[in-house]
């Protein structure tokens, strides 16, 4: 089954894709997946496809965003912090940071550049939508858990996100003003003939600008599945149903930043307003975002030297 999320008539409601009519459901997505998936369409007429405005599939609660293709870290690597290789602790376990469920934008809206942002880069991504709550789960229980698979186009501000992580914090404004889901929600069983012996998805990716495709890589070259993924994001504490699971950026131009670290020159350039990126997924799908204007950043003061002032000793809790 395949989930939209769509605008018809003034009116946002959440279907299922049957050809190429939405049949739609009496409660959103999420409601859906928070009730156990037991909505169902609504008896009637669908509306065609054609004059649906696809939105994103929902909107998560959370958004992990992953980095499980090593070949992406040795591009960026050196694209944006200038050191080559990969970190010894990136084996360890599928890193993640959490990314703004504020920013999440449909399948085929315009990308707004971020605040003072001049070098803007894609991210290529699959995620992964959870459909069941739960906590310390194997990799097999959390199969169970994952509800179905959508892009998530990463938007990045290369320049910001290369000084901000200077703190050592992860890349703040760098990643915070837009995040593409889309077009739609795929259930695991519409891939599942994809699945490889070592349990991996063998989905075909593309990333275009302007038409003219940068990069191409398979999903089953990331480095834990997404049940590994889940299980890792799950311990300790909880998934809930709606929660996004990002894979990370897939290699071989998944992103532009990845190509300007191997090749070392801008080749192809940092976006520009007016360019249009197509992210493809066999399987699941394309969306199309158009690079437009953004908002002028509001100026802070740098930080200030402060004194270091102590209070006095008859101070008491």
């Amino acid at each position: 089954m395949r989930f939209a999320t769509y605008e018809h008539q003034g009116e946002v409601r959440t279907g299922l894709l049957d050809g190429e009519v939405l049949r739609p459901l009496p409660v959103s997505l999420l409601e859906h997946l928070r009730a156990g998936g037991e909505a169902r369409p609504e008896p009637g007429e669908g509306v065609p496809l054609g004059e649906a405005r696809l939105l994103a599939p929902l909107e998560p609660p959370t958004v992990r965003d992953f980095v499980t293709f090593e070949e992406h870290v040795e591009g960026v690597r050196r694209s944006v912090q200038g050191e080559a290789g990969v970190p010894d602790a990136w084996y360890d376990a599928p890193t993640f940071y959490f990314s703004n469920p504020y920013g999440i934008i449909g399948p085929y809206d315009d990308v707004p550049v971020p605040p003072g942002c001049e070098v803007l880069d894609f991210e290529l991504e699959i995620a992964v939508v959870i459909g069941r709550a739960g906590r310390d789960l194997t990799p097999e229980q959390a199969r169970e858990h994952i509800a179905g698979f959508t892009i998530l186009g990463d938007w990045s501000a290369r320049d910001l996100q290369g000084r901000e992580m200077q703190v050592g914090l992860g890349p703040c404004k760098g990643k915070d003003t837009a995040t593409t889901l889309g077009p739609w929600l795929v259930t695991p069983d519409e891939l599942e003939p994809y699945r490889d012996a070592d349990g991996f998805l063998r989905l075909g990716l593309a990333a275009a600008v302007n038409g003219e495709v940068v990069g191409t890589d398979l999903l089953s070259n990331m480095s834990w599945t997404f049940e590994e993924m889940v299980s890792y994001a799950s311990r300790g504490t909880w998934v809930r149903p709606g929660d996004v699971l990002g894979s990370g950026t897939c290699g071989n131009g998944g992103c532009l930043s990845e190509l300007w670290g191997v090749r070392g020159v801008r080749n192809p350039p940092p976006l520009k307003i007016g360019d249009t990126v197509t992210l493809t997924a066999e399987g699941i799908g394309s969306t199309s975002g158009t690079i437009v204007a953004g908002a002028e950043p509001v100026p802070l003061p740098s930080g200030r030297k402060r004194p270091r002032d102590r209070p006095g000793a008859n101070v008491s809790a």
